[in-house]
């Protein structure tokens, strides 16, 4: 499981020129689920990013978590996380680390429930579709997380 967090102070999500989603401030993940991962990852991984202490605090400093600093969340599954451009002869990115979709999405929906469930808001992308995001960084501030 890898994603990319990234603090945002908005962010909109649209496929085929329609808007599917948006947030104010927090949070937008970019999720990749590779093979093997299992629903206790995803359970650690969304407990992690609930508690990430990555907002800042009354003196500029990063101490408060996202249900502290009351964001939402973007969640967004991107099998290219998945992907490796390592050694090879090729240039073309490997994605045979990259799950099955059918299980990608169900661990993908986990997290998303494991998150509501901390109460946070939550909002999500299109899994599978060609999906069009745009965002305002604060910061900028990314983290890549595996697990």
């Amino acid at each position: 499981m890898r994603a990319l967090i990234q603090r945002t102070f908005e962010s909109k999500l649209s496929v085929d020129g329609k808007l599917i989603s948006s947030i104010p401030c927090g949070l937008t993940v970019f999720l990749g689920i590779t093979k093997g991962d299992t629903e206790e990852q995803a359970d650690y991984f969304a407990r992690k990013l609930s508690n990430l202490r990555i907002f800042r605090d009354e003196n500029g400093k990063m101490n408060l978590s996202i249900k502290q600093a009351g964001g939402e969340i973007l969640l967004v599954s991107q099998f290219s996380l998945a992907g490796t451009l390592g050694k090879g002869s090729g240039n073309r990115p490997d994605f045979g680390q990259a799950e099955l979709p059918e299980r990608a999405l169900e661990l993908y929906e986990r997290v998303t429930q494991k998150l509501k469930d901390e109460g946070l808001t939550v909002k999500n992308g299109v899994f599978g579709a060609h999906m069009f995001i745009e965002q305002q960084q604060d910061g900028p501030l990314s983290f890549i997380f595996e697990c």
